[in-house]
C-alpha cells in the first residue's frame, strides 16, 4: 500500500522530532515556542488571501499546515490526542454544525446556516 502526501507528512515530523536522529531545532519545539510562528503564517495567509496572491497563497497554507502537524506531533508524544484525533474532530463537528446538509437535508440560505452554526456552537460550549 502507498502512502498518502498526509502520511508522509506526518512521517517527516516523526523524523524531525526523533529524540536520537531528529532536527536540534525541531526537537526542542514546544506548545509555547511555536506560537509566534502559528501567529506569523496565519498573517501570511490572511496577506495572500488580500492581495490575490494565489501563488504564494499554496506555500503560505502549506506553512499553516505544518504548524498544526507540528502541535499534533507533540500532543501525541505527550498523550494527549494525535492528528487523526484532530481530523476526526473536525469531522464530527463540521456533520453536527451542518445539518441541513447531514441531517435534515433541505435547500438554506447562508443565513439561515450562519444562524444555525452559532445556536449549535452555544449549545455546545454549555
Amino acid at each position: 500500500m502507498s502512502e498518502t502526501s498526509i502520511e508522509k507528512l506526518l512521517e517527516l515530523m516523526r523524523q524531525l522530532r526523533d529524540p536520537d536522529n531528529g532536527c536540534e531545532w525541531d526537537k526542542k519545539q514546544t506548545f509555547e515556542s511555536l506560537l509566534p510562528y502559528l501567529d506569523e503564517e496565519a498573517k501570511e495567509v490572511a496577506e495572500a488571501i488580500k492581495n490575490k496572491d494565489y501563488i504564494n497563497l499554496k506555500e503560505e497554507l502549506g506553512d499553516l499546515l505544518l504548524q498544526i502537524i507540528f502541535h499534533s506531533e507533540i500532543a501525541k508524544e505527550k498523550k494527549l490526542f494525535s492528528f487523526n484525533d484532530v481530523i476526526n474532530t473536525l469531522s464530527d463537528k463540521l456533520i453536527r454544525r451542518h445539518p441541513y446538509v447531514f441531517d435534515f437535508k433541505r435547500k438554506h440560505t447562508a443565513s439561515e446556516q450562519a444562524k444555525m452554526w452559532k445556536q449549535i456552537k452555544d449549545e455546545e460550549k454549555k
